[in-house]
């Protein structure tokens, strides 16, 4: 078994080199100076990856998201949250959850999530006399409920790589990113108790204000809906889901609200591209580093490791947990995700865990890494804009952090939390 490929890779990644390069050099090094495999196969790799009906979906859903964001529906579901929890101690974090959780289903992306909130609230936050810290951790944990919620891109990716279903991976993921909601407005409560964060706003919405915010963000509201039913329905399929949501989204900006414009075409196309050919050519290149793996069995004598340690699934799945809070500190979690998904996923089918369920404990665990260092690209992202130290965010966000790690433990306890939801609507 040759591991020097796999080590190049990680001396690449601890250097900073970009992702992608880090994992197809050592790929090609290994497929140039190997003899026993043309060099052709890496192309070839490259090319038949991106031949996947399945990945037509990512595209799809980040375009419909780039167009809702720029036909409003942002503003109006900034309203409802305010109206909902705004009067809630620490109201404008407890805003920015609650937003977080509804725009799950439009962005697709924690990443831009955590963009986009950090522009709209975060500046908001310091000057209602919240640390900018604590205003960075906050936005930067809450996009991590954006992975949860369907639409997600890394759902997407890990039920193409693990050959799982893409609507019953949709609506799994919603009861634990309820249960992330809950647990990080528990804490951001007991934080701005602790520290007199006032609300938003100083009493409670009247019914009729509900309904009004209710009722102007009912199109957006309805999109997650409106894609889990036609799945289920057999409407179409997952990945014709993403084309209809480009056209549900397109229809609402410019029927309904009126408020796209062909102005904001370029804005809207230059972002789907820029996403989805950042998340492509990591997964080609994966694909070919996998190949690689494959080639000198890694995979399966990575299985037999494991079991060999434990043949009890709770307690794998404790290792496996561990393994991935641990790269989730050095990889970044779309890569990561695409890395250890071939590896892993043989490995629980032979424990008989459900590959629906371990999906839902790696996207989650791996997107957790984005918010907190080393690589933590939802807090950069959140403290390059709020103009904060990566040290003081870190430090603010460790309440939030353990609140995610004890929904994480239960995800991976209780496996109904994740399968309860597929098996009444996908049977």
């Amino acid at each position: 078994m040759t591991l020097w490929p796999a080590f190049l890779m990680f001396l690449l990644l601890a250097i900073n080199v970009p992702v992608a390069i880090a994992m197809i050099a050592p790929a090609m090094l290994y497929f140039f100076i190997g003899g026993d495999l043309p060099i052709d196969l890496v192309s070839q790799r490259i090319v038949s990856t991106t031949e996947s009906f399945p990945l037509l979906a990512l595209p799809f859903f980040v375009l419909a998201g780039s167009i809702m964001n720029a036909a409003g529906i942002t503003r109006r579901l900034l309203a409802l949250a305010e109206a909902f929890v705004g009067h809630f101690v620490g109201g404008l974090a407890q805003i920015n959850i609650l937003l977080a959780t509804m725009m799950g289903g439009l962005t697709a992306s924690a990443n831009a999530d955590a963009a986009m909130l950090a522009k709209m609230l975060g500046p908001s936050m310091v000057r209602g006399g919240y640390s900018a810290g604590f205003a960075a951790a906050t936005i930067a944990c809450s996009s991590v409920i954006v992975a949860m919620i369907p639409p997600s891109i890394g759902m997407i990716v890990y039920a193409y790589l693990a050959n799982v279903s893409v609507g019953k991976l949709f609506i799994a993921g919603v009861i634990p990113g309820l249960l992330l909601a809950v647990a990080l407005m528990v804490a951001v409560y007991l934080v701005s108790k602790k520290r007199g964060y006032v609300p938003a706003r100083s009493k409670m919405a009247t019914g009729k204000e509900l309904w009004r915010a209710f009722t102007d963000s009912v199109w957006a509201l309805s999109l997650p809906v409106f894609i889990i039913i036609g799945i289920r329905g057999g409407v179409f399929t997952p990945t014709e889901a993403g084309a209809i949501a480009v056209l549900y989204a397109a229809f609402v900006g410019v029927v309904l609200h009126r408020e796209l414009r062909w102005k904001h075409v370029p804005i809207i196309l230059s972002e789907t591209i820029a996403t989805t050919s950042v998340v492509m050519l990591i997964i080609c290149s994966a694909a070919t580093l996998g190949y690689y793996m494959v080639w000198e069995d890694i995979p399966a004598q990575l299985a037999s490791t494991l079991i060999s340690l434990t043949n009890h699934p709770g307690l794998l799945l404790l290792l496996i947990n561990v393994l991935l809070l641990l790269v989730g500190m050095v990889i970044e979690g779309t890569a990561a995700l695409i890395l250890l998904t071939p590896i892993l996923v043989p490995v629980i089918l032979k424990l008989g865990i459900d590959p629906v369920h371990f999906g839902i404990i790696m996207v989650l665990n791996l997107t957790l890494g984005g918010a907190h260092p080393p690589v933590g690209t939802l807090l950069f992202t959140t403290c390059s804009i709020l103009k904060v130290s990566l040290a003081n965010a870190t430090k603010e966000s460790l309440s939030l952090l353990l609140a995610m790690l004890i929904v994480l433990t239960l995800v991976t306890a209780v496996p109904q939390i994740s399968l309860l939801l597929p098996s009444l609507l996908m049977q």
